[in-house]
């Protein structure tokens, strides 16, 4: 089972972007458990060197109990909403995208989060996550599609969902370490070199041409 965290970069509670990650947690594929975070806006504001408690604690419980972890952000003022940004100054300063599998969810035209992207790349390189490229996926969607229960009711984005998440979880599968032989089952004459794939690429455009 993969466990994927998903985080929107809005407080908005009609957020285009929060209603296809909550889309995204519904409609998850079986072996994809997608969890979606919901506390953007009970963080406090990021001080560096102070011991993190209740929100920030759990933020960062959230992120370590995860495989890999998804953002959707809208943009504000060329660049990344304030409350995205204290919350990646919060898990950057504690360490807790060291490594880890992430990647992107764009819900709007080309042109109008490019600025917001490129910041939020920039301070996960810092951070040193892995951005996953085969797993970005835009998919331009309209506030209308949202409905009642918030969930966006767009069979294209359904089926985008569902391919985004299978390829994170299968490149995930590819990075994991294969179990080694046991010595009694192989002879120590041949050793036993472990290859690590490094799966990478460019993001991807929905539906695909």
């Amino acid at each position: 089972m993969t466990r994927v965290l998903l985080i929107s970069g809005s407080t908005l509670g009609t957020s285009l972007h929060t209603a296809a990650l909550r889309t995204a947690a519904r409609t998850a594929p079986p072996e994809v458990a997608a969890t979606l975070y919901e506390d953007l806006r009970e963080l406090p504001a990021f001080v560096p060197g102070d011991v993190p408690f209740g929100p920030v604690a759990e933020l960062r419980s959230m992120v370590d109990a995860a495989d890999a972890v998804l953002f959707s952000t809208p943009e504000y003022a060329g660049t990344l909403p304030g409350s995205l940004k204290n919350l990646l100054d919060w898990l950057v300063d504690g360490g807790d995208l060291g490594g880890k599998p992430v990647a992107w969810l764009s819900v709007v035209r080309p042109g109008l989060d490019d600025g917001a992207r490129a910041a939020l790349e920039s301070v996960l390189g810092h951070a040193g996550a892995r951005l996953l490229g085969p797993a970005c996926v835009r998919l331009p969607l309209e506030m209308a599609a949202i409905d009642e229960a918030g969930l966006v009711a767009d069979d294209r984005l359904h089926l985008a969902l569902r391919d985004m998440l299978r390829a994170l979880a299968g490149v995930l599968a590819q990075a994991r370490p294969k179990p080694q032989p046991s010595w009694q089952a192989h002879s120590s004459v041949y050793p036993v070199v472990q290859r690590q794939d490094a799966p990478g690429g460019t993001p991807v455009v929905w539906p695909f041409t």
